[in-house]
C-alpha cells in the first residue's frame, strides 16, 4: 500500500463553540418560539420576513416563474424517487404468526404522523434535495409533511425548491434555515408544528442541532461533507475517474474525494486529469480546495487489499471502476450507496436515478445506508396470549421473576397461572 497523495482529513468533530451556539439557539426557541426563530433568522440568515411560513399566494407566484422544462425535470425526480421508495416499502411486510399454542406474535408497519424535512440553501438550488427527503415520507403514508429552507433567494426560497417540495407532498413550507429551523420543527412554535421525525442534510449547525434534538424527535442521520471513494484498476479510464472525483469535490471545501487503485500508472494519469480539469472550473469552485486539502490517492497491492480499504473507509459513495465490478460488489459491505461499473455515475443518484442521496459520512456506512422510506415508518410489535399459551408463559415468567427478585413481575405472571 502506498499513498501518492495524502489528505489533511480528520474525522469531523463538533467544536465546543458550535455545540454551545446550537444549544443556546435551541433553548431560546424552546422558550420563546416564533420570536426566537425570527431573531436568529435576522442574525444568521439576514432575513427580516414578517411571516416565516410561505403563503399559498407566495408559493403559486414562485412556481409560475419556472419554465415547463424546469418543472418536468423536477417531476421526473419526484416520480423516480417515489417509485423506488414504493418498491422498498413493498418489501416491508407485516408479521402475524403463532409461536406456540396460544402465543400470537407479530409486528405492524406504521407510518409516523408528522415529518419535517430540511432543504439547505447552500451555494446552488439543489433541485433534488426536497424530493429526496419528502417523497419517501409521502410514499410511507405520513399524514403531514412540512419543510424548512433558508430565505436566501430574493427574500424567499428558490422557486425550483418550492415546486419540488409541493410535488413531493409537503403541505407547509417555512423560510427558516440553520439550527433555528431544526429547533422550530423539534419543539414546535406558535407557527411551526412539532414533528415526529426530522430529515435532510445541512451545514455543521444543522447537523449539530439534529444531534441535540434526537430523542425529542427522530432523525434520519447526522451527516458531514460529501465523500466519494473510487476503486479503480489498470483498465479504468482516468478521465472518467477524475470527473467522478471532482463531481463530489465541488460540493464543499471539506468534501473527500478518494481514489484507491491497483495501478500506480492509472492513478498518476488520473491525478494529471484532475489537474487539467480543475483549470476549467470556476476559480471560486470548492473543488479546488477540496482536492488540494482533502483529495487522497492510494495504491494497493491487490484487489483484496483494496476491498479491505473500502470497507474500512465506509465512504458515503463507493464507485467501482473495475473490469469485474459486479463480482467485487458482493465482497464489500460498508458504504452509503454502491455504484457498480464505470457508467454508474454517482451524479445519476445525486439527481434522478431513484435511490436516495441523503447518505452516511464519517464511516457511518458501517451501520446505516442512510435515508429511505423505512426512516418514516415504525415496525411496532404486538402480542396476543390465549389458552395454553397463558399458562406456559406464566409458569416461566413467574419463576424467572422470583429468581430476579421482582415481586410485581412475579405477581402479574402468577395470577394468570393455572394451579
Amino acid at each position: 500500500m502506498e499513498y501518492i497523495k495524502k489528505s489533511n482529513y480528520k474525522k469531523t468533530e463538533t467544536s465546543e463553540e458550535t455545540e454551545q451556539t446550537v444549544k443556546d439557539i435551541l433553548i431560546d426557541i424552546r422558550s420563546h418560539g416564533d420570536e426566537a426563530v425570527k431573531k436568529y433568522e435576522k442574525k444568521f440568515g439576514k432575513s427580516d420576513r414578517t411571516s416565516i411560513r410561505l403563503s399559498k399566494e407566495e408559493i403559486e407566484s414562485a412556481i409560475e416563474t419556472l419554465t415547463d422544462e424546469e418543472k418536468q425535470l423536477i417531476d421526473n425526480v419526484v416520480e423516480r424517487v417515489s417509485s423506488f421508495a414504493q418498491a422498498q416499502l413493498d418489501c416491508l411486510l407485516p408479521l402475524d404468526n403463532e409461536f406456540g399454542e396460544g402465543i400470537r406474535l407479530g409486528h405492524k408497519i406504521i407510518p409516523v404522523e408528522t415529518v419535517g424535512t430540511y432543504v439547505p440553501g447552500g451555494r446552488f438550488p439543489l433541485l433534488s434535495s426536497g424530493p429526496m427527503a419528502a417523497a419517501p415520507a409521502k410514499v410511507a403514508g405520513v399524514k403531514k409533511i412540512i419543510a424548512c429552507s433558508p430565505a436566501n433567494y430574493k427574500g424567499s426560497i428558490h422557486p425550483a425548491v418550492i415546486y419540488g417540495l409541493t410535488k413531493s407532498g409537503v403541505s407547509e413550507i417555512y423560510a427558516i434555515g440553520g439550527a433555528q429551523a431544526i429547533g422550530a420543527m423539534a419543539y414546535g412554535t406558535e407557527t411551526v408544528p412539532q414533528v415526529d421525525v426530522i430529515s435532510g442534510p445541512g451545514n455543521r449547525f444543522v447537523a449539530e442541532a439534529k444531534r441535540q434534538v434526537f430523542g425529542e424527535v427522530g432523525i434520519d442521520l447526522v451527516a458531514g461533507p460529501s465523500e466519494v471513494v473510487v476503486f479503480a484498476d489498470e483498465d479504468s479510464k482516468p478521465d472518467l475517474v477524475a470527473a467522478d472525483l471532482l463531481a463530489q469535490a465541488e460540493h464543499d471545501p471539506n468534501a473527500r474525494a478518494i481514489l484507491i487503485s491497483t495501478s500506480k500508472e492509472q492513478a498518476e494519469k488520473t491525478i494529471e486529469e484532475v489537474t487539467s480539469l480543475l483549470e476549467q472550473f470556476n476559480e471560486t469552485s470548492p473543488a479546488h480546495e477540496s482536492w488540494e486539502r482533502m483529495g487522497e490517492v492510494i495504491i494497493v497491492n491487490s484487489v483484496d487489499e483494496g476491498i479491505d480499504f473500502c470497507n474500512e473507509i465506509a465512504g458515503e459513495h463507493l464507485h467501482l471502476h473495475l473490469k469485474n465490478s459486479k463480482d467485487i460488489a458482493g465482497k464489500i459491505d460498508n458504504y452509503g450507496s454502491l455504484f457498480i461499473g464505470e457508467n454508474s455515475s454517482v451524479v445519476f443518484s445525486d439527481k434522478v436515478s431513484g435511490t436516495n442521496h441523503t447518505l452516511p459520512t464519517n464511516r457511518g456506512g458501517r451501520y446505516t445506508g442512510g435515508l429511505w422510506v423505512g426512516s418514516y415508518v415504525k415496525v411496532a410489535t404486538f402480542q396476543e396470549i390465549t389458552g395454553d399459551g397463558v399458562n406456559y408463559l406464566a409458569r416461566h415468567a413467574s419463576r424467572q421473576s422470583e429468581i430476579e427478585g421482582l415481586e410485581g413481575h412475579h405477581l402479574s405472571a402468577f395470577k394468570r397461572k393455572r394451579q
